[in-house]
């Protein structure tokens, strides 16, 4: 492949490109610098210049998702109101659309091991894309009866972790996790015996 000539930044952009196809293909470990660098079109030298190592570019891959997770939840969130129950389900089904939409960028956050605090860039817009969640959670619990009412960040986790597990198990083509049911069937029903049993049986108004 010819070398190509990056300017104004493009270079940066062409490695997180490049990673994230083969981070999509082969996992988080499967590749090296040297191949990021030749499906961009540059020598391996050159990736230095942005990144030290695999697991900066990684890193980046995975702040660049962040970004556009925090956005689609916030996009998410706005289409469920005013219902408090209707954004908490729309955050849950946009989980999974995010999933499908982005797989480099999910495997990046979510199934590279790097730590959100690697950074403090990453751990900034984790946390920007964790507070849509927080928002929705502390929203509905408002309707929970006070007895039943789990911390809002309790809440918001078991919601999260709904999600991810449908996400896991079912939406990305895990071997011998086939069930007849969608993704976004698991995931809705599963969130409305969640709210059931915390005594939140109908949509909010």
């Amino acid at each position: 492949m010819p070398k190509q000539g990056y300017h104004h930044g493009n270079l940066k952009q062409a490695l997180v490109d490049a990673a994230l196809r083969l981070i999509e293909a082969r996992g988080p470990s499967g590749f090296t610098l040297s191949e990021a660098a030749k499906q961009a079109g540059v020598t391996p030298a050159a990736v230095y210049r942005h990144f030290a190592g695999r697991d900066d570019l990684i890193a980046e891959a995975a702040r660049q998702g962040y970004v556009i997770f925090a956005d689609v939840m916030q996009e998410a969130y706005d289409r469920g109101q005013p219902s408090a129950r209707a954004s908490v389900e729309a955050t849950g089904r946009a989980y999974l659309a995010f999933a499908r939409q982005y797989p480099g960028h999910y495997i990046a956050m979510f199934e590279s091991g790097l730590s959100v605090n690697r950074t403090p860039e990453l751990s900034l817009v984790a946390r920007h894309a964790r507070a849509v969640i927080e928002q929705a959670a502390e929203d509905l619990s408002q309707h929970i009866p006070p007895e039943r009412r789990p911390p809002a960040a309790m809440f918001s986790a078991h919601i999260w972790a709904m999600s991810h597990g449908v996400v896991e198990l079912f939406a990305r083509n895990s071997p011998g996790a086939v069930v007849p049911f969608a993704p976004e069937e698991l995931l809705e029903t599963g969130i409305g015996i969640y709210l059931r049993g915390l005594g939140l049986s109908a949509p909010d108004t």
